[in-house]
């Protein structure tokens, strides 16, 4: 038998947003900043990444709800119920989230960046660079 997928955590996110009521609604809508600090093996997939660029990054929303299906978007119910996978919840059975972030420093492991949305201590699964 195959061995099966896994996913490794890259790092952690350090920002100031501690509750989902606090956090805005879309990273677009945000210019909260804080840290990305990825882990030291990981480190290396740092090298070219620089202020002024933006960056991809996703993160596993490890506090969401995995068993919801449906959901108000935006929390507003006069929009109806509407399926997770036609809206930006974060309750989903995979709880994903992608955010497009404009880094400001580098500092060895750690990359400051703006444009937050995610709560503090969120784990970081993957980063690309934007294609502009």
């Amino acid at each position: 038998m195959a061995e099966q997928p896994r996913l490794h955590i890259i790092g952690l996110l350090h920002g100031d947003i501690t509750s989902r009521e606090d956090a805005p609604k879309n990273f677009d809508e945000s210019d909260r900043t804080g840290t990305l600090e990825i882990f030291p093996e990981y480190q290396e997939g740092l090298d070219g990444i620089a202020a002024g660029q933006t960056i991809v990054v996703l993160f596993w929303l490890h506090q969401s709800t995995r068993d919801v299906l449906k959901v108000y978007p935006r929390g507003d119910k006069s929009r109806g119920l509407r399926g997770v996978f036609a809206t930006r919840s974060p309750m989903r059975p995979n709880p994903l989230a992608i955010s497009e972030l404009k880094v400001l420093a580098v500092h060895g492991n750690q990359v400051e960046v703006s444009g937050l949305d995610i709560l503090d201590g969120t784990p970081i699964i993957d980063i690309k660079k934007k294609i502009s």
